[in-house]
């Protein structure tokens, strides 16, 4: 099954004509990729995702950043509200040389307890990649990921028995959080600020 960030994908956040940039190249050898990605220092961009001698440069736009901070603050004020156990790893960088893959999510979280890996990532995709970023993922071992594409949430659940991800109408590991909620408020976002919008979400979580 072809995932989203295989479909051309436009934000639903805000009028502007930012798009993402994405650069690919070729035959890149691993100690390359990690050399280039440790160039970067302490910063995640632009965003490198590595696939066996594949090497996607991707530098995020103004309205990528706002769509991945505003969903970041939605689900984090979800944990607060029903204490879920979040613990943020942001764009940590994730590499496993023996699998020949790397990326940085555009946010992650682990549950409960920090791990080497997070439980679950959440990539937003304005526009098509070249790298199958589940791919990469699955190599890693990442139990869901979550794609942000024209204006709604895809789910991707990974099943331990086969390694492939299928696609889910929820969260396995977040059941409870209303992602279809969560896609009406950032998609009426324009013009509001985020705490409004988290104020919104909140009063929906109490009554």
């Amino acid at each position: 099954m072809a995932h989203p960030s295989r479909r051309p994908a436009t934000s639903a956040l805000l009028d502007a004509d930012e798009i993402d940039e994405h650069v690919l190249l070729h035959n890149v050898s691993w100690d390359q990729y990690v050399a280039l990605a440790e160039s970067r220092g302490e910063s995640a961009s632009p965003r490198l995702t590595f696939l066996e001698g594949k090497l996607e440069i991707m530098s995020p736009s103004g309205d990528h950043e706002r769509t991945k901070k505003l969903i970041a603050r939605l689900i984090e004020a979800y944990d607060e509200e029903r204490e879920v156990g979040l613990i943020g790893m942001g764009s940590t960088t994730f590499r496993r040389e023996a699998k020949q893959r790397g990326l940085e999510p555009d946010e992650c979280y682990c549950l409960g307890a920090e791990r080497e890996l997070p439980d679950f990532a959440i990539e937003v995709a304005l526009r098509a990649g070249y790298v199958d970023k589940l791919a990469v993922y699955g190599g890693l071992g990442v139990a869901e990921v979550w794609f942000w594409v024209r204006g709604a949430f895809y789910v991707y659940v990974l099943d331990g028995a086969t390694g492939e991800y299928r696609e889910e109408n929820r969260s396995k590991l977040m059941p409870g959080l209303d992602l279809a909620r969560v896609a009406e408020l950032i998609n009426r976002a324009s013009g509001r600020t985020d705490r409004e919008i988290v104020a919104d979400f909140r009063r929906d979580l109490r009554r």
